[in-house]
C-alpha cells in the first residue's frame, strides 16, 4: 500500500520569508493498514519521562521527531508511514527553527501539518509539542 499524496509542497515555496525546507502536502489518502495515533511528543525521554536538559527550540524539536520516529518504529512502521502532524509551540518566533529541524524528519514524506501557537504547554520548560498519526501497511 502506498499512500496517496495530494498537492505535494515545500514550504520554501509558501513561505519565502522564511528560511524552512518542509515536505508537506494539502492531502493524504490511505487504504487498509494499521492507524497509529501518536500521543503528543515532548522533549522527553520515552524511557523514563525525564525532559532532556535544554531550553533550545532545535534541541527540543529534535527529541521530539526523536519519539515519534522511535514509537513509528515500535509499531512496525517508518517515518514514510507519517500522514499527519501537529505542531504546538509556545513562541512565534521559534517557528523556523522548530519546522526546519522537524522537516529534517519528514523529508521526502510529506505528510499533512497544522501547526498551532500556544500559550503554554503541560510543562513550561518546553517549547513544542508534536503529535502524529501514522498508517502502516498491511
Amino acid at each position: 500500500m502506498a499512500h496517496t499524496r495530494i498537492r505535494k509542497f515545500n514550504t520554501s515555496d509558501t513561505y519565502p520569508e522564511q528560511n524552512l525546507d518542509n515536505d508537506l502536502c494539502q492531502a493524504v489518502v490511505t487504504q487498509g493498514g494499521k492507524t497509529v495515533y501518536l500521543r503528543g511528543q515532548c522533549p522527553q525521554n520515552l524511557d523514563d519521562a525525564r525532559n532532556i536538559d535544554s531550553h533550545d527550540p532545535v534541541e527540543q524539536t529534535h527529541k521530539v521527531m526523536q519519539n515519534i520516529r522511535q514509537l513509528i518504529e515500535e509499531c512496525g512502521g517508518s517515518m514514510e508511514h507519517l500522514v499527519k502532524v501537529v505542531v504546538y509551540i509556545t513562541d512565534v518566533r521559534h517557528r523556523e527553527a522548530v519546522y526546519r529541524t522537524m522537516g529534517e524528519y519528514i523529508k521526502g514524506v510529506h505528510p499533512v501539518s497544522t501547526g498551532l501557537v500556544v500559550q503554554a504547554l503541560a510543562r513550561p520548560e518546553w517549547l513544542v509539542e508534536i503529535d502524529g498519526t501514522a498508517v502502516i501497511p498491511d
